[in-house]
């Protein structure tokens, strides 16, 4: 019988002694006993209601942790709601989900998420609400709900198997066991994939604690930006080994300590990067600094993290190789697909079967086994000179210059590539200006901006942005299609105005 999460997540509580801290969060230590004991009482709640589909919206924190143990312990199915979603997106994901459950920090938010929602209790600080609704067809052994933004509007639900993510913080885990690490800061939201199993499953399987700040702590301001300085002394103060990162979350800690001639806590042992592709130079001027950053590749649908780089086997440029619990491997048209035990299907749709996993992104393997991602297959541009370009290959070059916050690249059909580029606070056009001439230096003619837009930011709350940065790349073209088309009938080429 394959081994299940809750079974191991409850093992590696109960070895050593039930005092010793699990959690560290602003309230103080939670013991792995205080935090075993707080899940069964959840668990024995939830059984006692006939719960089914448990969501969870709520704060980096404790509670949020313990719901997870308890829904796993329960076999309660946990529905994590990302804070950056809107109204209407929430809503979706309850109903499309047949959560009969709530728990939350904020219940008049909830409550009016969806239809019928009211109060019924509370545990570790959060309201319960549940409501009557039916059940919904989930594929059996779905332990697990999680909802990707993606590139449209409409979030898309994954079902998630628990062996398959227990598989998942296992090869994590392992990929990384000469690593002494002893402690890690949770700085993503938790209702993130990536968080919740390589930055809680993970560490709390090799016995580390895991340091919980609130998402404000850190510098989130409501997914629409972020202030490094707030991440600085989280890390300071909390000297973690480990944490996860965006690159637009490490290229601004990094410029900000490069700026201010300090360098990051010599307890930082590895730095996860993922969510987007980082350039080889903001990862080695995080390495400047004291970040060791390493970068990954992962995908919801096979439990987050498929290839990792690590410190002994580290190729800046790749993504790393594929970890333990899964196979990855390139088609004949050069689009990477990836198999593991996690996914067991999409809401509303067919079971996922045994075929593996096509993800879209197009790539190699190098001789030694790391893969090298080239872009998005549906991103790639052919200009009007019939040239084809990955856009995150410039985008990256962009993003590596501390002037430019974020970018997007286009120029499909169009005689030359024009970027939007969103400025670093305090930056002006001539900043911008000088950025792109010296990305261009390094570029092949083709793949050179001609021309470029000064663009408000991209977010996750303006439909713009995922929730870990990634740029919504439709959204953002219809958004300044005017903008576009008048800088593309301008004459002036190697130019750049606000939009």
């Amino acid at each position: 019988m394959a081994e299940k999460l809750a079974d191991a997540l409850w093992a590696a509580l109960d070895t050593g002694p039930r005092k010793r801290p699990a959690l560290f969060s602003s309230g103080g230590p939670a013991s792995a006993g205080t935090l075993i004991t707080e899940a069964e009482q959840l668990t024995g709640l939830l059984s006692t209601r006939g719960a089914r589909v448990l969501a969870v919206l709520a704060d980096n924190g404790p509670a949020w942790v313990g719901a997870d143990l308890a829904c796993l312990r329960a076999g309660v199915v946990h529905l994590p709601l990302p804070d950056f979603f809107t109204d209407a997106q929430l809503g979706h994901a309850l109903d499309s989900a047949g959560a009969d459950h709530l728990l939350t920090d904020r219940p008049a938010r909830g409550a009016a998420l969806a239809p019928g929602f009211a109060p019924v209790g509370s545990w570790g600080g959060l309201s319960l609400l549940a409501r009557p609704i039916g059940p919904v067809a989930l594929p059996a052994g779905t332990a697990k709900i999680s909802f990707t933004s993606g590139s449209t509007g409409q979030p898309k639900g994954v079902c998630l198997a628990g062996d398959g993510l227990l598989a998942t913080a296992r090869a994590l885990d392992a990929a990384l066991a000469a690593l002494p690490i002893d402690r890690h800061l949770a700085v993503l939201p938790l209702a993130l994939l990536l968080e919740n199993v390589a930055g809680v499953h993970a560490p709390l399987l090799r016995g580390a604690p895991v340091v919980l700040p609130g998402l404000s702590e850190l510098g989130w301001h409501g997914m629409r930006g972020f202030d490094p300085a707030a991440l600085e002394l989280a890390v300071s103060t909390n000297r973690p080994a480990s944490l996860i990162l965006v690159p637009e979350l490490l290229k601004a800690w990094t410029w900000r300590l490069t700026t201010r001639g300090r360098r990051a806590p010599d307890s930082l042992r590895f730095v996860a990067v993922g969510g987007a592709r980082c350039d080889p130079a903001l990862l080695a001027a995080a390495e400047a600094v004291g970040i060791p950053a390493f970068e990954g590749y992962g995908l919801t649908e096979c439990g987050s993290v498929i290839t990792l780089n690590a410190p002994g086997a580290n190729r800046p440029g790749s993504v790393g190789r594929p970890l333990g619990h899964v196979v990855v491997a390139g088609d004949e048209r050069g689009e990477i697909h990836a198999r593991a035990s996690t996914f067991l299907g999409y809401l509303g749709g067919p079971p996922a079967g045994d075929a593996g996993f096509a993800t879209g992104d197009l790539g190699e393997f190098d001789a030694d086994g790391f893969l090298h991602l080239r872009g998005r297959r549906d991103n790639l541009l052919v200009t009007g000179y019939g040239r084809n370009v990955s856009p995150e290959w410039v985008e990256a070059a962009l993003l590596a210059e501390p002037a430019i916050r974020q970018a997007v690249v286009v120029g499909a059909g169009r005689p030359w590539l024009a970027g939007l580029l969103v400025p670093a606070p305090g930056v002006d056009g001539r900043g911008l200006a000088a950025s792109v001439e010296r990305v261009n230096a390094g570029l092949p003619d083709y793949a050179r901006l001609r021309g470029w837009l000064a663009v408000p930011p991209f977010t996750p709350a303006d439909g713009l942005a995922t929730g870990n940065g990634r740029p919504r790349r439709a959204a953002i073209l219809a958004r300044h299609a005017a903008g576009i088309d008048a800088l593309y009938a301008s004459t002036h080429a190697s130019t750049g105005v606000s939009a």
